[in-house]
């Protein structure tokens, strides 16, 4: 972690180079045909030995596609393999990507396989990926040791007044450095363009003409410019939870501070519905006063010594992704309250607030591939006139959003151009499924995505989670099913309905086992990005 590194780690392998249908040139090997996929067992993870039908692999790819015989860095796949041999019933390649970006594709294969609907886990090749940067890929990108740069309590992500808003920035501008002087080499090449071609290089290499995409949350974006680069590769392509592509990045994380703050309260209101069971008001307006006054009573007094006002904002922002989680959340704030136990915040914080060194590289890829996809901002001036309007409206997440994304003010390569996202008359018709009142990816995203892809069909679900198939939805899940089976899309744009809320229980209030049951089976929430 304290070596600067200067080199790529390895030597160029490619001999041979080909030239991409958008005239960009592509890696490959001897004689111009990509390195065939050398497959084997997959190493054993801290959580125990990997599923036995599990195989893993790596592939080559250029860390410049414009020097495609320059240097070279490793891409970590893994695969379950179809049961069906290839023939008619064979369906070919179907490539996952849970978001981020930053987030472990290949911790999304074994999930997907297992919940596919109907015999489709059976026909697919399901193949994962760690995108360049991100967990078994090589080089791994960090920036900062996690238990020192994020030791906790941190400061009050809401600043009061210039010198505690000087102490953030300074936080901010010290992880930009840190990045660029471990991975100066890197940087400029950490995009989402780039890992779009590192995704053709995998279908290359995997021997396939064109490969099947399911993407989450940013894996939609990454989907999206797969789809504008290469659309004569697509075979079906399905984005859920969809990102914007016209408001890559600053203005997409404004986007979310709004959206963040109608599903706030939207979980205020559920506690305030539940108030015989929680006790924190009957009113949105006296639960939304509690959770407030417990923040600042955490800026005083952190619960545990550990969970401040910084860290209740992290771990709180689960809410906003899944109303999974809406009775465990509710049991330790209302504990906290009520009886003064802090136990209950410090275990949501180390579930879901805590940063250790996956979650560092993540963040690392985070910013690296945001801060260089799109311009940033470098005026602080334009950052504080913008979050202080946001905060007016939307002080749930506002400051904390602002400060996760600050390093890109200060990032060291400069952010380009994105890809101007479209669609093709060689893309096949694409299926997009969103929820209504998604936090992360906002609605407007998938209605924007839908009307740059005129093939498209879009599904919505009338809810409010964040990755909206294979979480228990069968309407939403019979449309994937149908469209990745045989192509069929609804003749029309559909609808689902939500599913269930959650009960309130007092059960769960009084018993911290049953809060660790359910935050320990959050399936595929567990498994997408962050913001």
């Amino acid at each position: 972690m304290k070596r600067v590194v200067g080199i790529v780690a390895g030597t160029a392998v490619l001999v041979a180079g080909i030239v991409s249908a958008d005239g960009v040139a592509v890696a490959s090997g001897a004689r111009g045909a990509p390195a065939a996929v050398a497959w084997g067992p997959c190493p054993q993870a801290s959580g125990g030995p990997a599923p036995a039908d599990l195989e893993c692999a790596t592939v080559r790819v250029p860390l410049d596609y414009r020097e495609p015989l320059g240097h070279s860095i490793k891409v970590a796949i893994n695969r379950i393999r179809a049961k069906t041999s290839r023939d008619a019933d064979h369906l070919g390649t179907l490539l996952v990507n849970p978001g981020g970006p930053g987030a472990s594709g290949r911790n999304l294969t074994s999930y997907v396989a297992r919940n596919l609907p109907g015999d489709l886990r059976d026909r697919y090749d399901i193949v994962g990926f760690d995108p360049r940067g991100v967990g078994a890929s090589e080089p791994a990108m960090r920036c900062v040791d996690p238990d020192a740069y994020y030791k906790a309590p941190r400061p009050d992500a809401v600043p009061r007044g210039r010198a505690e808003e000087r102490v953030l920035l300074s936080r901010a501008a010290a992880y930009a450095n840190a990045c660029g002087n471990r991975w100066a080499w890197l940087l400029p090449h950490l995009t989402t363009e780039n890992s779009a071609r590192d995704m053709d290089a995998i279908r290359a290499a995997l021997g396939e003409q064109k490969i099947s995409y399911l993407g989450y949350s940013y894996g939609t974006y990454l989907g999206a410019v797969y789809a504008t680069l290469f659309p004569q590769r697509v075979k079906r392509l399905v984005l859920d939870s969809v990102v914007d592509p016209t408001t890559v990045w600053y203005e997409s994380n404004l986007r979310q501070n709004g959206a963040f703050e109608r599903r706030h309260r939207l979980f205020l209101g559920w506690a305030a519905e539940h108030n015989a069971v929680y006790r924190l008001g009957a009113t949105t307006r006296q639960t939304s006063f509690a959770y407030y006054a417990m923040r600042d009573r955490l800026r005083g007094r952190p619960a545990g010594g550990i969970v401040g006002p910084s860290e209740l904002d992290d771990t709180f922002t689960i809410t906003g992704y899944s109303d999974k989680v809406w009775p465990a959340f509710a049991a330790a704030w209302s504990a906290y309250v009520r009886k003064g136990e802090v136990q209950g915040l410090v275990d949501l914080y180390n579930k879901h607030g805590k940063i250790d060194a996956a979650d560092e590289n993540s963040y690392a890829v985070y910013l690296g591939v945001q801060c260089r996809d799109a311009r940033w901002p470098r005026d602080w001036d334009r950052w504080r006139a913008d979050m202080t309007r946001s905060h007016r409206s939307a002080p749930f997440l506002t400051w904390p959003n602002a400060w996760y994304n600050a390093p890109c003010a200060f990032w060291p390569v400069r952010g380009g151009e994105p890809v101007k996202v479209h669609g093709s008359p060689k893309l096949p018709p694409i299926l997009i499924l969103q929820s209504r009142d998604d936090a992360a990816t906002p609605y407007r995203g998938a209605l924007t995505v839908h009307r740059l892809f005129p093939r498209s069909r879009l599904v919505v679900e009338q809810g409010g989670n964040h990755g909206v198939s294979l979480g228990g939805n069968q309407c939403v899940d019979g449309h994937l099913a149908a469209y990745l089976s045989d192509g069929s899309l609804p003749v029309r744009d559909a609808g689902c309905r939500a599913l269930p809320e959650p009960n309130a229980s007092a059960r769960m209030a009084a018993n911290p086992r049953e809060r660790h049951d359910l935050l320990g089976g959050l399936g595929l929430l567990g498994l997408l990005g962050g913001r």
